[in-house]
C-alpha cells in the first residue's frame, strides 16, 4: 500500500519525442570572437591510400575535422562532421579530400574547412645485401583545407642512421650514431608517390633504416654509415638541394632531429622553402 501511495503522486511520464528540441549551437553569442578552427579530434578510421606497387593500401588513420565558425554562433555541431566521415566508409582517400572539405563547408556553414589525417603506411623493404623483405612503417599525413581553392600537403616522418661527423673526425676508432627522423612537408603540381619521396629522404641520412637484417646486411649499413657522416645540418641541406631540384614541388618544409646517444639532448635543424622565393637560413641545436 505504501509503494502504491508514493507511485500514485507522480507526473506522468512525458514522451520528450513529441517535443521540439532546441538548436542550442544556432544561438547568438554576443562576445564578437570568430574561431578560426572548430571542429573534432582524434577520430580513428579506415582509409585507402594509393601504392605505388599494389594499387592501394589500406590502412587506418588519426583523422582531424575543423570548420571556422563566425562569430555570432555560439557553436558548431560536432556530429555533422561524424556523419560526413560515415557517408565514406572505407572510401576515404586522396582523391576524396575536396570533395569531403565542399561538404563540410554547406552543411556546417562556412567559409573555410579543414582536415588533417595521420596515417601508418607500410612499405616492402629488401635489406641491401641478403635480400630479405620486410615490411617498414612510416607515419604520413594528409592536410587539406578548402576556403576559395584546395590546399593540400603530403607529409611523410623518414627514421635514418646518422652518424656524428665531429665524433669520428676525434675518435680513433668508432664514432656515435643514433636513429633519427626526417619530417617532411611538401606541396606539388603534380602526382608524388609517398614512397618516392621517402626513398629521396633516406638517401639523405648517413645509413637508411631497416626492419630486417641479416649479420652481412648490419656489416654493409654500419659501414656505409660510417663513411657517410651527417650532422643534422647536412641532412636537411641535403634534403632541400634534392627537394629542390624536383620541378613537381612548389613548396616544401624539412626537419631532421638526432636522438643522440651521448647527450642528453636532441640535435635538432630545419629548412622551409617556397620554391617562388629563398630557402630560410637552417636553424640547429646541438
Amino acid at each position: 500500500m505504501k509503494d502504491k501511495k508514493k507511485h500514485s503522486h507522480r507526473s506522468p511520464i512525458t514522451d520528450h519525442r513529441s517535443l521540439p528540441l532546441s538548436d542550442v549551437q544556432k544561438r547568438r553569442d554576443t562576445r564578437q570572437i570568430p574561431i578560426s578552427k572548430v571542429g573534432v579530434k582524434d577520430i580513428s578510421y579506415p582509409i585507402v591510400v594509393m601504392d605505388k606497387n599494389h594499387s592501394v593500401q589500406h590502412t587506418v588513420a588519426r583523422v582531424n575535422m575543423y570548420v571556422d565558425l563566425p562569430h555570432q554562433f555560439k557553436g558548431t555541431h560536432m556530429s555533422r562532421f561524424i556523419e560526413i566521415l560515415n557517408s565514406y566508409r572505407e572510401k576515404i582517400a586522396l582523391d576524396k579530400m575536396e570533395v569531403i572539405l565542399q561538404q563540410m563547408k554547406e552543411k556546417l556553414g562556412s567559409s573555410s574547412a579543414h582536415l588533417e589525417i595521420e596515417f601508418p603506411y607500410f612499405i616492402e623493404k629488401q635489406a641491401p645485401v641478403s635480400g630479405a623483405k620486410s615490411l617498414m612503417e612510416y607515419t604520413c599525413e594528409f592536410r587539406a583545407s578548402l576556403a576559395e581553392e584546395l590546399d593540400f600537403v603530403l607529409g611523410v616522418k623518414v627514421p635514418v642512421t646518422s652518424l656524428c661527423p665531429c665524433s669520428k673526425e676525434l675518435s680513433q676508432y668508432g664514432a656515435h650514431n643514433q636513429r633519427s627522423i626526417m619530417t617532411v612537408q611538401v606541396r606539388y603540381r603534380q602526382f608524388l608517390w609517398i614512397e618516392d619521396l621517402i626513398e629521396l629522404i633516406e638517401s639523405c641520412g648517413s645509413s637508411p633504416v631497416y626492419s630486417l637484417l641479416k649479420r652481412q646486411d648490419e656489416k654493409f649499413v654500419t659501414e656505409m654509415a660510417y663513411e657517410n657522416p651527417r650532422f643534422v645540418e647536412d641532412m636537411v641541406r641535403e634534403a632541400t638541394v634534392k627537394l629542390s631540384s624536383l620541378d613537381t614541388i612548389t613548396w616544401f618544409s624539412v626537419e631532421a632531429e638526432n636522438y643522440e646517444s651521448i647527450h642528453k639532448h636532441s640535435a635538432y635543424a630545419a629548412v622551409e622553402q617556397d620554391k617562388r622565393g629563398e630557402a630560410t637560413s637552417p636553424q640547429s641545436l646541438r
